[in-house]
């Protein structure tokens, strides 16, 4: 049965805000496997205090207004709500510390057609709570799989660009931790389904499976370290499609395009030569009056 459409339109998502310390921000970055060489200059100052500096990707778990969808108000079937695509605009490059508060809204949904679901996609501006200067706006599509037939367009406003046709300029892989998706919800994601194996195999899955955030941090982490040395206060957005999930322990093998200012990407689980990534890109550039 599907949501009544105007009803979601205009959810009033709660405001949400967040103290993070450098404590925060150097979880984040081992979260994603950062540290992994403990003589890495590269990715040191990411994980220790010395210049610490915070990745690109944290912005998505900042002030984040938890999982209003669960509220059976919104007569979403939350049980079958994938993460269907990510993307981050920055404004500027993230404090490795602060107070931050949230807004959100929804500001689309395309309807799929009964039996295929419907897409939701949120927005939420992050700004330093005590100027008001916001720091980035970030953009969450949602597939809602029970909730086909709500009314409304049938087509996005916006499509995810493909990756070149031609082979990649950089192949570099990461492997995760067993334990990766215990360390990533200290960053702000709870889901049992990466924590719990009862809740994993009644969601179909033979063990918890990680983050889709996480593995978008580890590819990130290879396309701005290998084509950019980690010159991440350049980084003005990027953008994902979810495919598939990992499993922890295994091998995120990133594939990379270099086309100057913008990097596109994708990545598979390696061992099992599975794309769970898709549409990837980093955009680059001189963050405004810098």
């Amino acid at each position: 049965m599907a949501f009544d459409r105007d009803t979601v339109l205009n959810w009033p998502i709660p405001e949400a805000q967040q103290l993070y310390t450098p404590r925060d921000t150097m979880l984040y970055a081992l979260g994603i496997g950062m540290g992994a060489d403990p003589c890495d200059e590269a990715e040191l100052c990411f994980v220790q205090e010395r210049g610490l500096r915070a990745f690109p990707s944290m912005a998505v778990v900042l002030a984040h207004p938890g999982f209003w969808m669960r509220d059976e108000k919104a007569g979403i079937d939350w049980t079958r709500v994938l993460h269907a695509e990510q993307s981050v605009r920055l404004l500027r490059p993230l404090p490795p510390a602060a107070h931050v508060v949230s807004t959100s809204r929804v500001v689309e949904i395309v309807d799929k057609g009964a039996g295929r679901g419907a897409l939701l996609r949120q927005e939420r501006e992050v700004r330093l709570e005590d100027t008001g200067e916001l720091l980035a706006v970030v953009d969450m599509l949602a597939f809602c799989r029970g909730d086909g037939g709500c009314g409304g367009p049938t087509e996005r406003a916006r499509e995810l660009e493909s990756v070149p046709g031609r082979a990649p300029d950089i192949t570099h892989r990461l492997p995760t931790l067993p334990q990766s998706a215990l360390i990533y919800r200290l960053s702000g994601d709870y889901n049992p389904l990466h924590s719990d194996p009862e809740v994993a195999r009644r969601a179909g899955f033979d063990r918890p499976i990680l983050q889709g955030l996480c593995t978008l941090g580890v590819a990130l982490r290879s396309a701005l370290g290998k084509a950019r040395a980690y010159e991440t206060d350049r980084v003005r957005g990027f953008d994902v499609r979810f495919v598939a999930p990992v499993y922890p322990g295994e091998t995120i093998r990133t594939e990379i395009w270099d086309e100057g200012e913008t990097l596109r990407f994708r990545a598979y689980a390696d061992e099992r030569d599975t794309l769970v990534l898709d549409k990837g890109q980093v955009v680059l550039g001189a963050m405004p009056g810098g």
